[in-house]
């Protein structure tokens, strides 16, 4: 970060406190029972998304594109729920309210970045749903291995390179206002309007952030689904455009239980209640990673039948060592 800040000025000096206060939610009694809920629904996250980490591995047959990006969005809801609940867990069960300014801005960039994470495996599943449907005859020329690797690198880059950019514009303010961050977790948004020196930079990136990471890919998301309906209504029966609709069930509810709160925060901000903001926030970023492997494994029939399949050849070995 000494880097960064010599880069676009020298011999500047900022006021950084040593730590930051983690308000959390305000004026509300016995809150500790919200956050024991948040700890078992995280609890029930870790396995879930293990377990379809765990089935893809094992089960050769899906080794394809589309369960790259699976595993994917398996592999950032634990490790974006294990970067989250842990320390919410300490900081208000245990009483730590107080987190070193740096330990916060590592707390900012490993949330932020699972968040947009989420958001652009949710865009990678839908073009593969797109394709598969639309052009199924060209599925597996379009949509390959190297294709989907290298789609999931870009955004990982990306989304990395965004918070890096983020991170290193609040290194440049001198945080004196205040110390105490009216959220769980250290929020951007919430840390920038502490600075007295300028912070436009950064209220730029707080306007630009939902608008790149959340509401251009919701709008391809939305435009695909509704390019796909309207080709079948076009090409297909009803039959055939319910059928064709099914297999994209799993992937609609994930982008509804993620987007609609998401962009309702985000967009909104400081219009709403603080403590609304806070609640909203803070099951987005767990119900998510927690819902995701159940519907997955609920609708979606490859998985549902790998899973059986792995636990009869587990069966059936525990009874030939019998």
């Amino acid at each position: 970060m000494n880097l960064f800040n010599s880069a676009l000025g020298e011999n500047i000096t900022f006021v950084r406190p040593a730590y930051l206060l983690i308000s959390g939610l305000s004026g509300i009694q016995e809150m500790k029972h919200y956050y024991v809920f948040l700890c078992f629904v995280y609890i029930v996250s870790v396995v879930g998304n293990t377990t379809v980490m765990a089935v893809i591995c094992l089960d050769r047959n899906l080794r394809t594109p589309k369960y790259i990006a699976v595993f994917n969005l398996a592999f950032v809801d634990l490790l974006g729920s294990s970067s989250l609940m842990p320390k919410l867990i300490d900081i208000f069960l245990f009483n730590h309210r107080y987190i070193s300014y740096n330990d916060c801005l590592t707390f900012l960039f490993f949330c932020y970045t699972c968040l947009c994470m989420q958001s652009f495996n949710l865009l990678t599943l839908s073009y593969d749903r797109l394709i598969a449907i639309i052009h199924p005859l060209h599925y597996h020329v379009k949509v390959t291995h190297r294709f989907m690797m290298a789609s999931i690198v870009s955004f990982w880059v990306f989304a990395i390179i965004v918070n890096l950019i983020s991170v290193g514009l609040l290194t440049r303010l001198s945080i004196c206002r205040s110390v105490s961050i009216n959220s769980y977790f250290c929020d951007h948004g919430q840390i920038y309007r502490l600075a007295c020196n300028d912070n436009f930079p950064n209220y730029v990136i707080s306007c630009l952030f939902p608008v790149l990471i959340f509401w251009l890919p919701f709008l391809f998301i939305l435009l695909s689904y509704l390019y796909i309906g309207c080709t079948l209504a076009k090409v297909a029966t009803v039959q055939e455009g319910l059928k064709a609709f099914k297999t994209c069930t799993a992937h609609l509810s994930l982008v509804a239980i993620y987007f609609i709160p998401v962009l309702i925060t985000f967009t909104l901000m400081e219009k709403i209640n603080p403590n609304a903001r806070i609640v909203n926030l803070s099951l987005t970023s767990i119900l998510p990673p927690t819902l995701n492997p159940i519907i997955y494994v609920l609708q979606t029939q490859e998985i549902k039948k790998s899973f059986k399949r792995l636990l009869k050849i587990r069966g059936k070995s525990q009874m030939i060592k019998k």
